[in-house]
C-alpha cells in the first residue's frame, strides 16, 4: 500500500540550510496532496507546506513563507522541502502527509511518513 520514507534531517546552525525528502510509493500520485507538517516537543503538529502534484500548485505557512520551497520529482516519486535561513524556532520533527484528492492543504490527510528530526542551533 502507499508508503512515505522520509530522509535529510539533521543538525544545522541558525542560517543553515537542509533539504527533507519523502520517497512516495504504493500508487499513482498524479491526484494527490502533499504536505509537510512539523511537531516541536510540547507543541501541536503545524502546517508547513503543501502541493497539488498534478500542475505543482504550493501552499506555504506564513512562518516559512520566504524561506522554504516544497517541490516534486515526477520520474523519481519523490517530494521535497528545501529549507533555508533556518531558525531555532524551525526546531521540529517533520512529517510527510499525502491525500489522494485535490483539497484544503491544511485538511485531513490519509497518509503519513515515520517523521525526521530537525534541529537548528543558535
Amino acid at each position: 500500500q502507499v508508503q512515505l520514507v522520509e530522509s535529510g534531517g539533521g543538525l544545522v546552525q541558525a542560517g543553515g540550510s537542509l533539504r527533507l525528502s519523502c520517497a512516495a510509493s504504493g500508487r499513482s500520485f498524479s491526484r494527490a496532496t502533499m504536505a509537510w507538517f512539523r511537531q516541536a516537543p510540547g507543541k501541536e503538529r503545524e502546517f508547513v507546506a503543501a502541493m497539488y502534484w498534478s500542475d505543482s500548485i504550493t501552499f506555504y505557512a506564513d512562518s516559512v513563507k520566504g524561506r522554504f520551497t516544497i517541490s516534486r520529482d515526477n520520474a523519481k516519486n519523490t517530494v521535497y522541502l528545501q529549507m533555508n535561513s533556518l531558525k531555532p524556532e524551525d526546531t521540529a520533527v517533520y512529517y510527510c502527509a499525502a491525500k489522494f484528492r485535490r483539497a484544503v492543504p491544511e485538511g485531513v490527510y490519509d497518509y503519513w511518513g515515520q517523521g525526521t528530526q530537525v534541529t537548528v542551533s543558535s
